[in-house]
Order: structure tokens, then sequence, then C-alpha cells
């Protein structure tokens, strides 16, 4: 402080025509002492001065640069804030050691300011570093004090709303050395699965509890050292370090101030003044030289011992009041003393009639307030020669930044705290960490960092579920349910997949949801093609040879115009099965129910109009039935067949009007599969559609079952009934197989039943007719078919 109230007495830039003084009290560490020098300095209570004829009477003090401590500062600035009132002066508190969060509290402490960081951004530093290297379970010790059960309250805040970590414990390192206390506290880090271990304690408590440590031999745990320690010498000895070893810490930012060394070498002792004896400086030279001032003690000269004369030369000696390479707590001072001379200098710059006090009026220095000086503070913002940018926030902190430290244990036994980063906040980046882990030295066999989690990371495909009555990073993973995914770690939930999507067997992504319906490619679906183009074949095959052998007897007894007309309908009634094959579409699903009662109806019709002219023959051939035939002529027969097929088209129409089908992706059957089916939109139209077609089939047989003894050698009543059962059966099991076949199988089952019946009536009423005129030529006639004779 004393060099930089000098630098900024000669700098001619900064002050010019003021001089600053100063006055320095020693609290002892102890509070009493630095509370009453306090109110001393803020009371005017101080020994009177006499400058020259203008200036005498007690001092103008106008800041206080100081207490170290968090406990003292706080008691300290409570009682100096009180006079923070119009009538009565302040005094402005600046601050270069105290970092308790709680002195940020503007209400309480309105005229504190500090320089070095508050204890709430080094706790948000230590969170960056643990969520660095990914440390989710720390353990924490604070010491027995504010500046230990405010930095409790920030970690367990911070990391509660950070949700990144959490504490396995937190122990209240106790004054003195309380072996107890210190065993148990140790037993707990003991018996913890944390291997993170953070330190927020003054060294007097580390030196305390790793004496425990070392007793219980606790060995591979990573330490966090808050500032407090971090640079602590005495816990880097050889006898600690392979527990200590390669302990990370935040430390105050270290500065250079030029000038320095070269200030301290010109000091020299006070020999004239009756409180020499008291003198830091005459007791760091009687320290520094191995001498006394006279008059020495009794025995000194006898033994040998020399006197101190004052001229001695200290950079003689080695010592580290000399050792300007690690200015930590003295740059803050540096700063400090800097902020309050560039708000005096600003305050001085004011233009009479523009100020920012009453009636725009500006503060001199006769008449100044402590309260009109905190104006200026609060708007400071300079840029120190080391490069470090000073300025004040709303709560009176200086722009924070740390120093990360690294204790590192060389192979000959020496110890070195090394410097591997920085973390600091900015107006643009906000709070910044920046480590070069390349430098980090670890006391583990890998030389890597450690892990220290109470569960280890949920992959993707799981998510965490808590522990209960545990913290929140102690968690089972728990797989993702089938359709749900999760494509990070540690994911709080799983994700349903979209509806198209399925979740994959590893539950980490969502895969399309496979497809199914009655394909071509499938060897059901390439069965069924090959069965229906067959069919349609054999009946185009069937009807070349009748219309070849159109004018043969057999051809024209059984009424080669409606064999014609069947041979048609089944050749439709097999390639309308196709339409039941292939991804469901409006238009599939619309004409495949459509054509398939109209193609069936269509040959139905033909039968039955086929049964009711055997009929009709058979009626003709009893006394009196001769006029039965008028009825079944070759119009007739095509009026009824085209009647009977409007009807079902109808029906076919009112249908699709009403409530047509439609594709439709189902999903109900099996959750990873789309299945394209057709609703049939309405359940009493299809009732009704293949209720008209079982109708007809019912008649054809009923007629034909009746007249099945016709004389004939070739009875074809006989092939109708026959294929009419066939026809009855197929369609009867149909029923139930289809309701009870879900997707694609329904489809399957209505193909089979068009196929089965289509097939049946082609080999029943046209096989044994193919037969004979194609191997039986010689009954061929209109005798043998009559029964009246077989030509050889």
């Amino acid at each position: 402080m004393v060099f930089a109230i000098d630098e900024i007495n000669r700098d001619s830039n900064l002050l010019s025509n003021v001089t600053l003084g100063y006055s320095l009290f020693d609290n002892c560490l102890n509070l009493a002492i630095g509370f009453r020098a306090a109110l001393s300095l803020a009371s005017g209570q101080e020994k009177q001065i006499v400058l020259d004829d203008v200036c005498d009477g007690s001092p103008p003090v106008l800041d206080i640069v100081g207490d170290s401590s968090s406990t003292r500062s706080i008691a300290i600035s409570t009682v100096l804030g009180l006079y923070r009132v119009p009538m009565v002066s302040s005094r402005i508190k600046l601050i270069y050691f105290a970092t308790c969060s709680c002195l940020s509290d503007r209400q309480k402490y309105p005229s504190f300011f500090r320089t070095i960081p508050s204890d709430a951004f080094q706790v948000r530093a230590m969170i960056q570093i643990l969520r660095h290297f990914n440390w989710t379970w720390a353990g924490l010790l604070v010491s027995d004090d504010d500046y230990g059960l405010h930095a409790a309250q920030s970690f367990q805040s911070d990391l509660s709303l950070s949700g990144e970590g959490c504490l396995a414990y937190l122990e209240v390192l106790p004054w003195g050395n309380d072996e107890a206390e210190l065993r148990r506290i140790v037993d707990v880090m003991k018996k913890s699965t944390a291997r993170v271990v953070i330190g927020f304690a003054h060294q007097s408590h580390m030196i305390n509890l790793m004496e425990e440590v070392v007793r219980q031999n606790v060995t591979g745990l990573q330490w966090l050292a808050s500032e407090a320690w971090t640079g602590a010498a005495v816990l880097q000895t050889p006898h600690l370090m392979p527990y200590l070893g390669g302990t990370l810490g935040i430390a105050i930012r270290r500065g250079e101030i030029a000038g320095l060394r070269e200030f301290l070498l010109k000091i020299r002792p006070e020999l004239h003044h009756s409180y020499y004896r008291n003198s830091m400086v005459n007791q760091f030279w009687e320290f520094a030289f191995r001498c006394r001032f006279a008059p020495p003690s009794a025995g000194w000269v006898e033994a040998g011992g020399a006197l101190c004369t004052g001229q001695e030369n200290p950079a003689d000696v080695e010592t580290e009041f000399l050792d300007i390479s690690n200015l930590r707590p003295e740059y803050n001072v540096y700063k400090a003393v800097y902020a309050l001379a560039y708000a005096l200098d600003n305050m001085l710059q004011c233009e009479p009639g523009r100020g920012p006090f009453r009636e725009n009026s500006c503060a001199t220095l006769e008449t100044l307030e402590p309260w009109q000086l905190l104006y200026y503070l609060e708007k400071v913002n300079f840029t120190t020669p080391f490069g470090d940018q000073v300025s004040f926030d709303e709560n009176g902190d200086a722009l924070p930044i740390y120093d990360v430290m690294n204790w590192c244990w060389l192979p000959d036994g020496s110890t070195m705290v090394q410097t591997v980063g920085e973390v600091k906040r900015s107006a643009h980046k906000g709070e910044e960490l920046t480590l070069n882990e390349d430098k980090i030295f670890w006391s583990f066999e890998n030389q890597m960092p450690p892990r220290s989690a109470c569960s280890d990371s949920c992959p993707p495909g799981t998510h965490m579920v808590r522990k209960k009555g545990k913290p929140v990073c102690c968690f089972d993973c728990i797989p993702c349910s089938a359709g749900k995914f999760s494509n990070t770690t540690d994911s709080l939930e799983c994700t349903s997949c979209p509806e198209d999507f399925w979740s994959s067997p590893q539950r980490d992504h969502c895969v399309s949801k496979k497809i199914e319906f009655l394909s071509y490619h499938e060897p059901l679906g390439i069965c069924f093609t090959a069965a229906s183009l067959l069919g349609t074949f054999c009946s185009a095959v069937v009807l070349v040879i009748f219309i070849y052998h159109r004018k043969t007897p057999l051809v024209r007894a059984n009424n080669s115009e409606l064999s014609f007309q069947l041979l048609v309908s089944l050749k439709l009634c097999f390639l309308c099965s196709l339409l039941f094959i292939g991804r469901p579409r409006l238009w599939t699903c619309q004409l495949r129910h459509a054509v398939f009662g109209i193609s069936f109806v269509l040959c139905v019709s033909c039968i039955l109009v086929k049964t009711m002219v055997v009929f009709a023959v058979f009626k003709a051939s009893k006394p009196g039935g001769g006029t039965s035939l008028k009825w079944f002529g070759v119009v007739q027969q095509r009026g009824i067949v085209l009647i009977l097929t409007s009807v079902q088209a109808a029906i076919c129409t009112a249908w699709l009007v009403s409530s047509s089908p439609a594709s439709h992706k189902n999903t109900q059957y099996h959750n990873d599969k789309i299945v394209y089916e057709c609703v049939i939109g309405s359940t009493a139209g299809f009732a009704v559609l293949l209720g008209y077609i079982g109708l007809l089939a019912i008649l054809s047989f009923l007629i034909a079952f009746l007249v099945r003894n016709l004389p004939d050698n070739f009875n074809e009543a006989k092939l109708i009934t026959f294929s009419m059962l066939i026809f009855c059966a197929v369609w009867v099991a149909f029923v139930p197989a289809y309701v009870s076949s879900p997707g694609k199988y329904a489809d399957a089952v209505e193909v089979f039943a068009i196929l089965a019946s289509s097939f049946g009536l082609l080999v029943a009423l046209f096989g044994p007719k193919c037969y004979i005129i194609l191997m039986r030529p010689e009954i061929n006639t209109k005798k043998a078919i009559m029964g009246r004779g077989t030509e050889s």
C-alpha cells in the first residue's frame, strides 16, 4: 500500500497537486484490535497532525483498506455502514482479502468494495472445474466461520440449481485440534465413494485435518483447494504430498508490480523513534540479519550476537520479503489503492455546475464527504499495468478472476505449485474456465483425472431413475420402454418415437416401423399371384376349347352362350384377386370388393340360369310341361343374368357412396409394425354383398339338386350341384377365418377363398367336359349325350 501511494504521489498525471497520506494499523489477527482501529479512523480519534498552517487537526480519512478476514470485515463494515446517513459522515471500506459472499449485500454493507472476487464466484469456479472433469460426486469440508459456512450454502444452492453434481457429505472442520471430531470426519471421507474432496477452509484447519488423514492413511483422493490454502507452503511437504499431490486449487490472481523490489530494497529501519522496537521493519531487520538494535537484550553481545546498524543491505540475504514473483494479496492491495486514487481523480475533474450532486454541484477536497467519494468509486474503471481491468459492479465486487493452481510432486521429492489455467468473468463471454490439461500433474498411477460419481452414467437407450432416499446424483439406469428412446447419456426421461417410427433394439434411436401388407414380393403373395394367373390362363384355354368345339353336341347341349359368359366371369374372378395383393390404396380398396362382388354374381348368375334351364328341360320332359321352355329363351337368359348382376352393382354403388372402403394404417396389431389394410367402411354393405352371392349360390344348389336325376349320360345338374357344394363350403369357412385374421392375413383368406371357389367352379363344371372333348371325342355325340348309345 505504501508503495502504491508513493507511486501515485509521484505520478503527475494522476491526482496532480494532491498528496495522499496513510495510517497503518496491525490488527494482530484479533477482531477487537482491528475493530478499534477502524472506529478510531472513522471517528477522527487518531492522533493530531500538523503539516502546514492550513492543514492541521485530525487527518481526513476517506477510505479504509482492509481487513483481510471475512469475519472481521463483516463486523467492521456493519458498524461503519450505520454512519451512512445524510447528516453523518460514512467511511468507505475497500477490501483486498475478504471473500465472503455475504459482503455483497448492498443493504447491509452500502460502502463496501473489494478487489478480490467474492466466494460466490469462487464456488462457481470450483463447480466449473467439477463440470469440466465430469466430477458429479464430491465431499465438502468447510471451516467453522463465515468464510466456510457461507461457501457451504453457495455450494448447496448452486449445485442444486445446476443439477450437475451433488455433495456426498458436508462436514464442518472444528477450530483447534479436536481429535475425536477429526477422526469422525476422516472416517466419513474414507467410507464415502466420492473421490473428490473440496476443502473450503483456512490452512490451520487443513493442517489439523491432514494429520488425521495421514494417521488413517486415506489415499486416492483428489483435493480441490480454496484460495485460503492453495498456496500454503506448510502443507507442501514430503510428509503430506503423497496425500495432497495433484491438488487443484483456486488462487488469487497473480500480478506484477513494476518497481516494487527496488522500493523494498530502499526501506531502512527507524532508529530515532521511541516505538522503533515495535516497528515491523525493525522486527524484520533483526530476523533477516540475525542482529539486535541497541540496546540489545541482556547477554546478546556476550553470546557473540551482532548489533544492527540499519545500513545492512537486504539484497544480501535470501528472504521471502523480496520475492515479488508471486504477488497475489499484495496485487489486490495495489489495485485497491489505485481504485481510490482514480475515484478521487475523477471527482476532481468535475466541472462546476455539471456535477452529479444537488443543484449539479461538485465535491471538493475541502468539503468532501465520504458518501460523495462513494459515488465515484462505483464508477471506477481502469486497467492496471499488468493488463487487468478494475471496475466494480452494483454489489461493490470487482470483475472476478482467479488462477487455477496445481500441486506437482517432482521426482526429486520437491514440490512445485504451477498455474494451469484461469477462470474469469467478462462482460461479453460471461464466466469462462480455461485449463491447460497437459500441464496438470495427477497423483494417480494412470496419470489421468479420477472418476468421481455416485452412479455410472446412463448410456443412450436408458434413462435415470433416482434412488429413493439418495441425492439426485445417485440413480439407476432403466432401459427405455418399447416405442421410446434416448440418444444422450444421462437422459432424464425417454422420448416417444413419432407415429410411424419405433425404437431400435438398443432404444437409442427410432427406426421406421416395418410395413406389412400382402405384397407381390413375399412367398404368399407370389403364390397367390401365380395361382390367379394360372386360373385366368386355364379359363382362357377352356374358353378357346369351347369356342373351337362350339358346334359339337356337348358344347351345344350345355348352353354354349352361358358357358362362354361363365368362363369370362371366371376369368374376372381370378383376376379380381390381384386387387387384394399389393399396398392398399384408396382406389384399390374401393375396387377390390366391388369387382369381386360383381364378378362372382355374374358367375353365379350364369350358373343359376343354366340350372334353371336344366330345370325347365326336366319339367318339359314330363307330360304337359312343354310350355316351361318358352320362358328360358336366349333373350330371357341374358336378361336374367343382367338383372341379377345389376342388383349387385347397385349394392356396390350404394356401399361406395354411403361408406366407402379406404386405406388405413393400423398400428394396433403390432407396436413395431404398420399394417396397411382396407377398412370395409360399412360392415352391413359387405354383409349384403356376400349375402347376395350366397343367396344365388344356394338357389343354384337347390335347383340343381332337385334335377340331379335327369336321364342324360352327361347330366350337368350333377356338376352344378357338386360345384355349388364346393363354392358354398369355401365361403362358409371364409367368414370365421376372415373375421379372426388380422391385417394382411384377412386379405390372404379372402384371396384364398376367391381362388379356391373359382378353381372349384372351373374344375367341377368344365373339367369333365374338357376331358370328353379332348380325350373322349367318340362320346361327344348326340346319341351318347342323350343316353341312346355310344359310338365306338
